[in-house]
C-alpha cells in the first residue's frame, strides 16, 4: 500500500514517510540550536506514524471516521523509556497540547498521558517497514546541582515540542503550497549591524561628554564595545534620556553577530511602548526585518502583509518586539500555535526593557524560565531599565546578575542625567491638590484609580485641561495625546490628569508632575514626564508625591504603596540607586512565596509533569472585567455591526479593541443593571458588551464611573 500522509488541492500526493523524513531533517535542525539534533530528528521522525494505521489512510482517501494518529507514535516512544519519553509528549501533545502526566479513571476520556499510554490504537505496525527508530543517547546537556530537574526536563520536553510543531506545520505548510515561498526571514544580523553602525555613524563623533549627546554617545559605545562578552545575564542601567533604545539594540546586534546568534527579542510590559521602539527599528533595519508581535497589530487584513503575519507564528524574523504577556504566557502555554516560536527564544538575545515591570505574581518561574534560556539554550538576557529590580535572593547562586554592567560609570551618569526634583507633600487634601494644579502653566497629576482621576478633573477642567485614563478607548486616547502635545509644543497652557498609564511609552514633557503615593518605581517613571528633554534648569522642574485624605483601594499595590511610604518616613531619596535596590528587596522579600501565587513551580515535580494545568493557570492578565464597545465613531459602528451579522472572529475582536473600554465588575454590574450595557451577540462570549447610551461616553472623560444601583436609561 502507499501510505498517504496529505493530498492538496492540487491532487498532489504526499507519502507518510516523505513527510516523516521532511520534519524530521527540520525538527532536528531546529533543536540542533540548542545542541540537541538528534533528539529533534527522532521526534519529527516518529510523529506521525500513527498515520500508517489502515483507518487512517481510508479517512484521508474520503472516509469521515475520525483516528487518533498522535498516540501511535508518543506510545512507541513512551514504552522505549529513557531520553524517548520526553519525546513522547511532543508527539502525544502536537495536536492537541503538551498533556500533563498523571491521571487515572476513564481512559477514553482521559486527555492525561497515563490515560492515552492506556488507549486502545489501531494497527500501525506498518510504520517498521518504512522507519527505522533513531538510537538515543543522553540529553545534550546535564542539570547543574540544586535545581530542579523536573522543570529542567520540563522545559527540554516544551523545546522539542516547539520544533516539533513548527517543523510539521512548515513541511505540511510547503507541501499544500506547492512549495510557493510567501515566507520571508529577513535580512542576517551581519547586514543588520552593518545598517546600524551606518545610522550612528555621525552619533559617535560627539564626545563632549558636557553634553547630552555626549554622554548618550558615551553609553552607546560602551554597549557595542560590550558585546564582544561572552555569553550570559548582562544589566543596561540607564537614567531617562541615556538613549538606551538605541544602546541596546547595538549591544544586542554586535552580541549576536560576534556569538553568531539568530535573533534579537525585545520584550516590553506596554504596547505603546512597543509602537514606539518597532517604529525606531523599522526605520534603521527595515520593516522586513523588524516583527512586532501584540494584540493590536493586525497582519491578516492586507495581503501584503501574509509574510509577516506567517513569522507571527514562529517569530523567524532577525528582530522581534513583543510583550511580557506574550512571551511569558508562550513559554508556560501547552498549545502548539502558542509554543511554536519557543525554539526561536534559543541562541538569540533577549532583552527586557523596563525590566522592573516583570510579572510579580509569577516572578519566580518567570525567572526560572529564563535561567534555563541562559544556561541550556544559549541565549544572552539583558535586563534594561531605569529602575533595576533586586533579583539577587531569586536568581540561583550561580547566577551573578551584579556582574557585567553595560552602562559605563553609572552612578555619574545618573548624576549627569538628573532633571528633577522629587518633594514629598505628604498628606494633603483633594482641595490643595485641586488648587495647586490651577495655579500651573504645564503640569501631569497621575492618580491611582480611574474613579479618582475623573473626579480631580471635574473639578479643575477648563481651557487646556485633560484628561487620560482607561475609561476612554484608544483611538480616543491618541487623539487626546495628539492635543496635549501639541500645547506643550506651543508653550501654552496645559494641566492633564490622568492615571499611571503614562507613565511608560508615553512621551510627555511637563515643567510639574504630581504623582499619587505608590511604588518608588513608578515614582521614578512619573518623573520621567518631568522635564523629559532636559531643556529646562533641573532646579525649576519638580515632582511632588501625595497621598489624599481617605482610604483608596488600588488592587495589588498596597505593599508597593507601603515600602515607599517606610522608606521615604527614614529620608530616603527616592530616586537614588540604593533607595530602588532597597526598595525591590523589601518588596520581594514580603511577597515571599506570593511571587509564585499559582505555585507554577510544583507544578513540576517527582517526574509530574502538568503542562496543560499550568497553561490555563499561568495568565499575566487577570482583572476580572468585561469589554464594552463604544460605538460613537464610524468604524466602530461597522465593526458592531459586522459582529452582530457574522459573529466572533479574531480579526474583527482585534479592530474592536480600539474601541472598548475594560470595566471591573462593580462598575459593570451597576452599569448593566442601569440597562446602559447590552451584549454584542448571543453568540458571542458574554464579556463583551455594547454601550447603548452614548450620553455616558464623553469626549472630555470617556467613560463615565459615577452610575449607581437604582439608576435606569428610559428608551
Amino acid at each position: 500500500m502507499r501510505y498517504l500522509a496529505h493530498i492538496n488541492k492540487y491532487g498532489d500526493e504526499q507519502t507518510v514517510k516523505e513527510h516523516l523524513e521532511n520534519t524530521a531533517v527540520l525538527c532536528g535542525k531546529f533543536a540542533e540550536s540548542f545542541g540537541a539534533y538528534d533528539a529533534g530528528y527522532c521526534c519529527g521522525l516518529l510523529h506521525d506514524i500513527g498515520k500508517y494505521s489502515l483507518k487512517f489512510q481510508q479517512r484521508i482517501r474520503g472516509s469521515e471516521q475520525r483516528v487518533d494518529h498522535a498516540t501511535a507514535g508518543a506510545k512507541v516512544c513512551w514504552e522505549k523509556k529513557g531520553m524517548y519519553q520526553f519525546l513522547s509528549y511532543c508527539i502525544a501533545g502536537h495536536h492537541a497540547g503538551l498533556p500533563d502526566t498523571g491521571g487515572s479513571g476513564d481512559i477514553s476520556t482521559d486527555g492525561t498521558m497515563t490515560g492515552r499510554m492506556r488507549k486502545k490504537l489501531e494497527d500501525f505496525e506498518a510504520y517498521a517497514e518504512e522507519i527505522k527508530i533513531p538510537m538515543l543517547g543522553n540529553p545534550p546537556f546535564q542539570p547543574v546541582k540544586s535545581e530542579n530537574i523536573d522543570f529542567f526536563f520540563s522545559m527540554f520536553i516544551r523545546m522539542l515540542y516547539s520544533c516539533l510543531v513548527d517543523a510539521d506545520y512548515l513541511d505540511t505548510e510547503s507541501f499544500m503550497n506547492r512549495k510557493e515561498r510567501v515566507r520571508e526571514q529577513g535580512e542576517t544580523i551581519a547586514v543588520l549591524c552593518d545598517r546600524l553602525e551606518k545610522h550612528i555613524s555621525d552619533w559617535l563623533k560627539q564626545e563632549d561628554l558636557s553634553t547630552v549627546n555626549g554622554r548618550r554617545t558615551e553609553i552607546l559605545k560602551h554597549c557595542m564595545k560590550m558585546g564582544e562578552a561572552n555569553k550570559g545575564l548582562f544589566r543596561l542601567t540607564v537614567p531617562t534620556g541615556g538613549g538606551k533604545t538605541i544602546a541596546s539594540l547595538a549591544f544586542a546586534l554586535k552580541h549576536a553577530e560576534k556569538h553568531h546568534m539568530d535573533r534579537v527579542i525585545y520584550v516590553i510590559p506596554y504596547t505603546s511602548i512597543i509602537e514606539q521602539n518597532a517604529k525606531v527599528f523599522t526605520e534603521i533595519l527595515g520593516s522586513e526585518n523588524v516583527l512586532e508581535n501584540h494584540c493590536n497589530i493586525d497582519y491578516e487584513s492586507d495581503e501584503e502583509l501574509r509574510p509577516m503575519q506567517l513569522a507571527a507564528e514562529n517569530w523567524d524574523k532577525p528582530v522581534i518586539v513583543t510583550t511580557n504577556v506574550q512571551f511569558f504566557e508562550s513559554l508556560f502555554s501547552n498549545k502548539s500555535s502558542r509554543c511554536r516560536k519557543l525554539h526561536n527564544m534559543a541562541n538569540s538575545v533577549i532583552i527586557f526593557d523596563e525590566a522592573q515591570m516583570l510579572p510579580n505574581d509569577y516572578l519566580k518561574p518567570c525567572i526560572a524560565a529564563m535561567e534555563q534560556l541562559l544556561r541550556y539554550y544559549r541565549s544572552s538576557i539583558v535586563l534594561c531599565t531605569a529602575t533595576q529590580p533586586a533579583l539577587k535572593n531569586i536568581l540561583s547562586e550561580n547566577i551573578d546578575i551584579a556582574s557585567v554592567e553595560l552602562c559605563p560609570r553609572m552612578e555619574e551618569q545618573f548624576r549627569f542625567f538628573k532633571r528633577v526634583s522629587i518633594h514629598n507633600l505628604e498628606r494633603i487634601s483633594e482641595d490643595e491638590l485641586v488648587h495647586r494644579l490651577e495655579t500651573e502653566h504645564q503640569a501631569l497629576c497621575i492618580l491611582n484609580t480611574r474613579k479618582r482621576a475623573q473626579k480631580i478633573y471635574q473639578q479643575v477642567k477648563g481651557e487646556g485641561v485633560y484628561h487620560l485614563s482607561t475609561t476612554m478607548y484608544p483611538v480616543h486616547r491618541k487623539a487626546i495625546l495628539d492635543k496635549i502635545r501639541e500645547r506643550l509644543k506651543k508653550q501654552e497652557r496645559c494641566i492633564v490628569v490622568s492615571t499611571s498609564l503614562v507613565e511608560a511609552g508615553v512621551d510627555l514633557d511637563f515643567q510639574t508632575v504630581y504623582r499619587q503615593m505608590a511604588g518608588v518605581d513608578s515614582i521614578i517613571q512619573a518623573a520621567g514626564r518631568c522635564n523629559r528633554e532636559g531643556k529646562r534648569n533641573a532646579d525649576t522642574c519638580f515632582t511632588y508625591i501625595f497621598s489624599l485624605e481617605g482610604r483608596e483601594d488600588v488592587p495589588g499595590q498596597r505593599q508597593q504603596t507601603e515600602i515607599t511610604e517606610s522608606l521615604l518616613y527614614d529620608k530616603r531619596n527616592p530616586d537614588s540607586l540604593d533607595t530602588i535596590n532597597r526598595y525591590f528587596k523589601m518588596l520581594y522579600h514580603f511577597k515571599g512565596d506570593n511571587l509564585d501565587k499559582k505555585r507554577i513551580m510544583d507544578k513540576f515535580k517527582k517526574s509530574n509533569f502538568q503542562f496543560a494545568t499550568v497553561s490555563k493557570e499561568f495568565t499575566i492578565i487577570e482583572e476580572n472585567t468585561k469589554t464594552i464597545l463604544i460605538t460613537r465613531e464610524g468604524e466602530a459602528a461597522e465593526v458592531y455591526e459586522e459582529l452582530r451579522q457574522k459573529g466572533f472572529t479574531k480579526g474583527l475582536v482585534r479592530k474592536m479593541g480600539q474601541y472598548c473600554v475594560n470595566l471591573h465588575e462593580n462598575d459593570f454590574q451597576k452599569m448593566y443593571a442601569a440597562g446602559i450595557l447590552e451584549e454584542i451577540s448571543e453568540d458571542m462570549k458574554q464579556d463583551y458588551f455594547v454601550l447603548r447610551d452614548n450620553e455616558a461616553y464623553t469626549e472630555d472623560m470617556g467613560l463615565t464611573l459615577g452610575v449607581e444601583y437604582g439608576q435606569a436609561v428610559i428608551w
